[in-house]
């Protein structure tokens, strides 16, 4: 493990005969990393590296700028996303990939990001912020995020994205919250924002709630993106 600022890194790679392997971000909630990565190998995917990052300030570090809170029992989300892409730029890749080239002895085929409900919204954030991503796996995105839509619409995402993958379960909308209720339909827009831009995207319905089997549709959407 590797930490940075309190922040835990795990990388996690099969024992490998390639010399060359895709290697996928993910930020997360807990500590899923290990458990993704195990779904992903049952699903049978393309091998890859996987850097788990934990520990994270969750509500700040994966949004873009301040929403207030939703309810009395949630927190504000201060939007320091600007913040955390630096410090992921500048820090804690640089030393991802030299442990990866000095310890692992892989060389690196290209970058993709994946994150969970905000990580799936920090995922696609990050790709307006820096060309490092070629291809984004948002599983459950939190695409009701103010302000997120407008911001999508009239700023231009890295061309470097080849791939975005978006899942969203079939009852997630139907909240009487009226923010959160708009996720399918901003989640939707989104879509055809960037197909109409020529970039391979794919929107995919499961069953259930926001909550239900995090980690299996986080692999789901990792496996599409390294095809």
């Amino acid at each position: 493990m590797i930490k940075i600022d309190n922040k835990n890194i795990q990388i996690y790679c099969n024992n490998s005969n390639h010399k060359e392997l895709p290697v996928v971000i993910l930020n997360s909630y807990g500590n899923e990393g290990q458990d993704v990565f195990a779904k992903c190998t049952y699903l049978k995917s393309k091998e890859f590296i996987l850097v788990a990052i934990s520990n994270l300030n969750w509500n700040d570090d994966m949004t873009p700028w301040f929403a207030p809170k939703l309810n009395k029992r949630d927190v504000d989300c201060l939007g320091k996303a600007d913040d955390y892409i630096a410090q992921l730029i500048n820090q804690i890749i640089p030393q991802v990939e030299e442990y990866i080239k000095s310890h692992l002895k892989i060389k690196i085929e290209y970058y993709a990001i994946a994150g969970y409900s905000l990580g799936g919204l920090f995922a696609l954030y990050s790709a307006y912020k820096t060309d490092i991503f070629t291809k984004i796996a948002s599983a459950s995105g939190s695409f009701w995020y103010p302000k997120f839509i407008d911001f999508a619409k009239k700023t231009e995402i890295s061309t470097n994205i080849k791939k975005i993958y978006f899942s969203l379960g079939k009852q997630e909308s139907k909240t009487k919250n009226q923010i959160l209720s708009t996720v399918e339909e901003n989640t939707k827009v989104l879509g055809k924002i960037y197909k109409d831009k020529g970039i391979h995207t794919i929107y995919v319905e499961n069953e259930g709630n926001h909550f239900k089997e995090a980690n299996l549709r986080i692999a789901n959407g990792i496996k599409w993106i390294l095809e």
